[in-house]
């Protein structure tokens, strides 16, 4: 599965359990969904593993979860000069087409590619 495949389905799944876990009208942490999930162990695929599953994948890959509920991710970087940059991706973008200084958040995203000049 090519890498923004395997990244959305690892969001969707992280933001379906919590979604799940909220339901009813309760309105849960995603540290209380891994909690009551940190027993499940053996998910054969993305689509099966539990939210601590999706957390650990992500944070495995150097994908920080910014926003769950819109499947907001950013990928830490660097530019040709070596200043720190975040690629931006959130659910329901085709493709990883954004960037952002660490400073500037989501606000200040622009679009890829990176100015030689950063």
């Amino acid at each position: 599965m090519p890498r923004l495949k395997v990244l959305v389905a690892i969001v969707r799944r992280t933001v379906q359990l919590t979604a799940r876990a909220r339901g009813n009208g309760h309105s849960k942490t995603l540290e209380e969904v891994v909690e009551e999930q940190a027993g499940d162990h053996g998910a054969d695929s993305v689509y099966e593993m539990s939210a601590k599953d999706a957390l650990d994948e992500l944070a495995g890959r150097g994908i920080i979860l910014r926003d769950l509920e819109r499947g907001l991710v950013d990928f830490p970087s660097r530019s040709s000069n070596g200043r720190a940059v975040l690629l931006c991706w959130q659910a329901g973008e085709d493709d990883l087409g954004w960037w952002h200084l660490p400073e500037d958040g989501f606000a200040g995203r622009r679009p890829l590619p990176l100015p030689p000049e950063l």
